[in-house]
């Protein structure tokens, strides 16, 4: 299977797996790829994403993602049996970026869905793509909206002054856009970033374009 990507380096993959024969599997694919280095879990090397196979989302599996989140801070390709929609969304909350069922899990697919995490993408059954998105509406509709916050944690006043900000405009023009205070626009950019430990202005703008909320 050709893969869409053309690295120019060589992206190296932590697989950590059940048992040896699946553990032994996986790396074999992976490790005769042509851009693709399975790193030992005994060396320090960093890596770029971990695979992870298992049968369930279960404890031990997740705290398995959260030290990978914890430790590696690398994108995560998961390999399940089966997951439900609970189990998916603590996946993705645990760093997973692509998601590929054991039944579809062959030698190419496997290597695409490391290349497109690797490269900052992720991969999604359409069913489970749609489960996500639907549970991101929910989650919208019932927690953020009743208390004035997106999904990006910014309340609409909040987007409506890194808005401006982003367009070039100083604290008085975006007070006097906006029929506010100097003081109160100062206290909307110092209150966010300082909830999400954002070092400055041009830093809390960065965000909000990243969270694609301007």
């Amino acid at each position: 299977m050709t893969t869409p990507h053309a690295p120019t380096r060589t992206t190296k993959a932590l697989v950590r797996a059940p048992d040896p024969l699946t553990q032994s599997a996986v790396s074999g694919h992976l490790a005769a790829t042509q851009h693709i280095e399975v790193v030992s879990a005994d060396r320090p090397d960093p890596v770029d994403v971990a695979v992870v196979v298992a049968e369930r989302m279960t404890v031990e599996v997740t705290s398995l993602l959260r030290r990978i989140k914890n430790t590696l801070r690398v994108p995560v390709v998961l390999i399940p049996s089966e997951i439900d929609r609970g189990e998916l969304f603590v996946a993705v909350e645990c760093n997973v970026v692509a998601v590929l069922p054991r039944t579809a899990a062959t030698s190419g697919r496997i290597e695409e869905a490391v290349l497109t995490a690797a490269a900052g993408g992720g991969v999604l059954p359409a069913q489970l793509l749609g489960e996500l998105l639907r549970q991101l509406e929910r989650m919208q509709r019932e927690v953020l909206s009743p208390h004035g916050l997106h999904t990006s944690g910014l309340t609409p006043r909040e987007i409506d002054v890194l808005r401006l900000m982003s367009e070039g405009l100083d604290t008085a023009e975006i007070a006097d856009r906006m029929c506010l205070s100097e003081r109160a626009v100062k206290r909307v950019v110092f209150g966010v970033t300082r909830r999400l430990n954002l070092r400055n202005r041009p830093h809390a703008v960065a965000y909000a374009l990243r969270s694609g909320v301007i």
